[in-house]
């Protein structure tokens, strides 16, 4: 796909645009049938990577020369190569995206955006309109989904973490609470970086029993109390911090302060509340990234991506106080203290 697109007809870019979707599809395809995987040890013809993927090799082909024309693979006749992009869709590598990209080309998450349009004259969530049940009550009817939808969610939070641990300074604290905190990656990556401190993993019960491996590959399960349940219903007190990590997203305002209200009753006098998310910039935005995820917000989960001005009030009615937003990468921390 040409990388610029200035000196082409008006129609000619608003094709460009519109052949994104497709190209999304495509690189899904890629991951869901392990074409990276295929070519991890060097460079094939497509007949062999035909028979590692169990794909029909002229098919495969015209898959192959989509990817190379996307940059994901390198192509010399009919042999292709990963390039460092491919990389990033091999199930092995260590910033995978394979599962997200395979997520974003389910029906679940696929078929949801084509509800877009009457999600924006009615201010609904496409995903209930689409498929006829909440994208929770779905995952838990699609067990094969959730499965991928899981790791995808653990793909994209690994680029998340460590600049986010590096940018925000956690030795303050001596107790982490990390709530909605999955199978341990943020916490494990936050009390590994500070030795003095200990940690609760609050989930729901099903989740927090999978972290052992996380938590103990990082040398932290010693100071790790995993502790299950609702954040709807109520959050461990005692905590110093409580981190929420891309959980206020998935929510409208109204839940949102029902979650953050119950971590505001937990909350000492002392303590912070972090909220690691991606922050909607004003103007300008130098890429479409962030907006784009807040549609994809509105079209599965009912939330929002949220600016800067969005998260003061959000947290006002909730009855805590913005102190501060540090960037750390694509996420921010948004620290908050009570009102």
């Amino acid at each position: 796909m040409p990388s610029d697109t200035s000196g082409l007809p008006a129609p000619a870019r608003v094709l460009q645009l519109l052949a994104g979707g497709w190209l999304a599809q495509a690189v899904s395809a890629v991951a869901e049938l392990g074409v990276a995987d295929a070519l991890a040890g060097g460079p094939l013809p497509v007949a062999d990577v035909a028979a590692a993927t169990g794909t029909h090799a002229p098919t495969l082909h015209r898959l192959l020369r989509t990817a190379a024309d996307a940059g994901l693979l390198d192509e010399t006749d009919d042999t292709f190569a990963l390039t460092e992009l491919g990389h990033a869709l091999r199930d092995d590598s260590p910033g995978s995206l394979r599962n997200f990209a395979i997520w974003t080309g389910l029906p679940a998450e696929r078929a949801a955006w084509t509800g877009l349009a009457d999600a924006v004259r009615t201010g609904r969530t496409a995903f209930p309109d689409v498929h006829g049940a909440s994208v929770w009550e779905y995952l838990g009817e699609h067990p094969d989904v959730l499965t991928v939808f899981d790791k995808a969610m653990t793909e994209a939070s690994r680029g998340i973490i460590a600049p986010v641990v590096a940018a925000y300074d956690f030795g303050a604290f001596r107790s982490v609470v990390d709530v909605g905190g999955g199978r341990g990656a943020l916490l494990a990556a936050v009390l590994a970086a500070n030795p003095g401190a200990n940690g609760v993993l609050y989930d729901r019960p099903e989740v927090v029993s999978e972290a052992e491996p996380t938590l103990r590959a990082a040398g932290v399960r010693d100071r790790v109390r995993l502790t299950g349940g609702d954040f709807f219903d109520t959050v461990p007190a005692g905590g110093d911090a409580y981190v929420l990590s891309n959980i206020i997203h998935d929510w409208d305002d109204e839940l949102s302060r029902r979650i953050l209200g119950n971590v505001r009753s937990a909350l000492g006098d002392d303590g912070r509340v972090l909220l690691v998310e991606a922050v909607l910039p004003d103007r300008p935005r130098p890429t479409p990234t962030v907006s784009l995820m807040d549609l994809d917000m509105l079209v599965v989960a009912g939330g929002k991506q949220r600016t800067a001005g969005e998260f003061e009030v959000l947290l006002e009615k909730s009855g805590l106080r913005l102190t501060r937003i540090v960037p750390g990468g694509h996420c921010s921390v948004v620290e908050a203290v009570r009102a």
